[in-house]
């Protein structure tokens, strides 16, 4: 992460370009809740839940409080999940919210968003608060009704009482659910 990003604890994504979208800035989201959804296309696991999820509260949540992203992070399989097959994937699962492509680093098999925060796979879930802090990252299924009393919080929190140190992840209230929906 960039020496600016860790002395401010904000949040940024470093991608290559986006669909469904012009560019989007996290900075441009400001007052609002992030929910990023790490994906790869060929990921049973995101096509089974994490894309699903995402999907939902993305119709659930007022675009004026909750903001859901796309982040497709390629990390396998490079030649086949292109974008112009991500393009066709967007519209065969019918997923209308921005999705960005992380950035390929040359001669490396992690882009670099999924480098820059240290994403164990996908389908990895990504949360910003209002003032742009990373506040939580989790990798796998992930249980609903906990994630939603999780973003009540983050919604109702006053900039002033966040709870968190600026750029701090911690464990949260998000229960952590293995590949059998065994949830921690």
């Amino acid at each position: 992460m960039p020496d600016s990003a860790l002395s401010t604890g904000l949040f940024s994504l470093d991608v290559s370009s986006w669909l469904n979208s012009p560019p989007i800035s996290i900075e441009s989201l400001r007052g609002r809740v992030v929910v990023i959804e790490a994906f790869q296309m060929l990921c049973p696991g995101c096509i089974s839940h994490g894309l699903p999820l995402a999907q939902r509260i993305h119709r659930t949540f007022s675009r004026d409080e909750v903001v859901v992203l796309g982040l497709h992070t390629v990390f396998e399989h490079h030649a086949v999940m292109g974008r112009d097959a991500l393009e066709v994937f967007l519209s065969e699962y019918r997923i209308d919210f921005p999705v960005a492509i992380d950035r390929p680093i040359p001669g490396q098999a992690l882009p670099a968003t999924m480098q820059r925060y240290g994403l164990r796979g996908t389908p990895s879930m990504l949360i910003v608060d209002r003032e742009g802090r990373l506040r939580d990252v989790a990798f796998g299924a992930v249980d609903e009704l906990a994630l939603g009393t999780y973003l009540g919080r983050l919604l109702t929190e006053s900039p002033a009482e966040p709870g968190h140190s600026p750029g701090q992840v911690t464990p949260s209230d998000v229960a952590f659910c293995d590949v059998d929906g065994n949830c921690a």
